[in-house]
């Protein structure tokens, strides 16, 4: 149980696996006033992030979960590297079935709602091991301007233009499903922007170093197609947030 290697050599050294920066990283940790000891559960949690730098600035705890043995790995160094190894821990297993032993404060995930097959799912999976009146945290795309076409669409990595709301549509959506939404911070263009090209420079990178790879053809044809791709869909029509909420 694995994430393919394309992944680890995409995402190279960067340490927030989504359009997320640092600075929105840290503010909502703010935004949420995390107390000491405030417990987290983080599926998906990549390169532990999240974790590592709220233990850090507010000294929560918490475990993280993700498939990728890379990225566990990752995140166990992390949280040696901010002395925060004794606050977290980082489990290489399956997220969507992980349930935690004690009901934690705030459940997370950030970027993937693909292991509940989208919003709804996850919100689902979020909530069995979330105490009453915890926080459920998910980072989630949405339309930022209405696709014109389909080859939008796909430029945007969407199959159908119902793939993704807009962000009435996604708030709606969590309302629907009864819960409050409480907190919100949105990525913008430059934090796409940052997190699209490192990819570019990794592939680059690594395809110097690798040309005679089994993979090398398929990461030089995404090299060679992405960046316009990015510029032209993603950055002006996809936005990204993480959302928190409170179930009623």
């Amino acid at each position: 149980m694995d994430l393919p290697r394309s992944f680890v050599i995409r995402e190279g050294d960067l340490r927030i696996l989504n359009p997320f920066d640092a600075g929105k990283l840290a503010t909502l940790g703010r935004a949420l006033k995390l107390r000491p000891g405030t417990s987290i559960l983080d599926l998906c949690s990549g390169k532990g992030e999240l974790l590592c730098t709220w233990a850090r600035d507010h000294a929560v705890v918490g475990t993280g979960v993700d498939i990728s043995t890379a990225f566990t790995e990752a995140a166990r160094a992390r949280a040696v590297e901010l002395g925060v190894a004794e606050r977290v821990r980082f489990v290489h297993g399956d997220a969507a079935s992980y349930v935690p032993d004690e009901p934690v404060d705030v459940a997370a995930c950030v970027g993937a709602t693909w292991i509940g097959g989208g919003v709804a799912g996850t919100l689902e999976i979020l909530q069995r091991g979330l105490r009453p009146g915890g926080i459920a945290l998910v980072g989630e795309p949405y339309w930022r301007i209405d696709p014109p076409d389909q080859t939008t669409v796909e430029g945007c990595h969407a199959a159908t233009r119902e793939d993704f709301r807009d962000l009435p549509g996604l708030v709606r959506l969590f309302g629907d499903q009864g819960w409050d939404l409480v907190e919100m911070v949105l990525a913008d263009q430059d934090s796409w922007d940052r997190y699209a090209a490192a990819h570019w420079l990794n592939l680059r990178r690594w395809l110097d170093a690798n040309p005679g790879d089994p993979l090398a053809g398929e990461l030089r044809q995404e090299l060679t197609e992405d960046p316009l791709r990015h510029v032209r869909y993603e950055r002006e029509y996809l936005g990204w947030g993480v959302f928190a909420l409170i179930r009623r």
